[in-house]
């Protein structure tokens, strides 16, 4: 019986070679460029319509009066609009005071719940737990705390300090601090949240060696804890800028802007521009402003910050 000859393998060509090379290579852009499609219709359509909109008169309220108006809205923000300057300084000072106070103290309490003591657990989540409460709801509850019927400020007349009816948000005065204290009880989990992450990364061998060479805790703080978070810090204090900057829903519920319009932010401005005078061309040349001004900050503080160098 004849035995069947079995033909050896064909060689693949170098085409097929480098088809199947190169599929394993494109599978994981294919499998995420769907997610990536939507992200890009998502965030950048709504970015370059606002780029769009900052150079056109665009109120659908007076529609004889759209058209494109080229650079006529940034002039006008910068020569001719008298509340730009005074929402702008505000905001930066909203950003300097909240960032700070909130770093120092979300530093202190990742520091205190990174110890070793009875109840860590339930004192972390009471520690984290503001954090996730929106913020419309956090102006609630600062609302009600406020009020000056029902809130703290009745208490403290009963103890004979202050005088009853007394609101501390619609007083210029006191105004200003009592934003700062209710969003301070949100924004400091955040950055005790990402210190206590770094620090339980930090090495305990080096503390042993530490206190071994005679190094008390302020020394081992500076020379061992702090290094090592740094990144940590400077990635949460960008965020946290960034956010405090376009704050609008904590200071719209508590102050609306007011009394007289003193806690009015930039991003407040924009939107009572848009939503309440409908003018959105000028909110949107207003948007386009304040994102080349978070820009070019964000960009000189991680330069200066050295972020992502090697500093351990």
């Amino acid at each position: 019986m004849a035995t069947a000859v079995t033909k050896p393998p064909r060689a693949a060509t170098a085409r097929e070679r480098r088809r199947t090379g190169a599929t394993p290579r494109r599978l994981p852009y294919l499998l995420i460029a769907p997610a990536g499609l939507l992200m890009l219709g998502f965030i950048a359509y709504p970015v370059l319509s606002v780029f769009y909109y900052s150079l056109q008169h665009y109120n659908p309220t007076k529609p004889w009066r759209n058209g494109f108006a080229g650079f006529d809205n940034f002039t006008k923000i910068f020569t001719d609009d008298p509340h730009f300057w005074g929402t702008l300084t505000f905001s930066l000072k909203w950003v300097v005071v909240e960032v700070s106070l909130q770093l120092l103290l979300g530093l202190a309490l990742a520091l205190i719940v990174n110890q070793t003591f009875a109840g860590r657990a339930l004192g972390r989540a009471l520690v984290f737990s503001p954090w996730a409460v929106s913020g419309v709801l956090t102006s609630a509850i600062w609302v009600l705390l406020y009020n000056s019927q029902t809130g703290i400020t009745r208490y403290l007349a009963d103890l004979g300090i202050g005088e009853y009816g007394t609101s501390l948000l619609s007083d210029t005065a006191t105004v200003f601090p009592a934003a700062i204290v209710a969003d301070l009880w949100r924004g400091v989990p955040f950055f005790a949240i990402l210190i206590l992450a770094d620090l339980q990364s930090v090495p305990k061998d080096l503390y042993e060696a530490a206190e071994v060479d005679g190094a008390g805790r302020l020394r081992q703080f500076f020379h061992i804890t702090l290094p090592h978070i740094r990144d940590a810090i400077v990635l949460s204090t960008l965020l946290r800028a960034v956010w405090e900057f376009n704050n609008v829903d904590l200071l719209y519920t508590l102050t609306g802007g007011g009394p007289a319009g003193v806690t009015t932010t930039l991003p407040l401005y924009v939107a009572e521009t848009s939503v309440d005078a409908h003018n959105f061309g000028y909110a949107s040349a207003l948007t386009t402003v304040a994102f080349v001004i978070l820009l070019f900050c964000s960009i000189v503080y991680l330069r200066l910050s050295k972020f992502g160098g090697d500093s351990k």
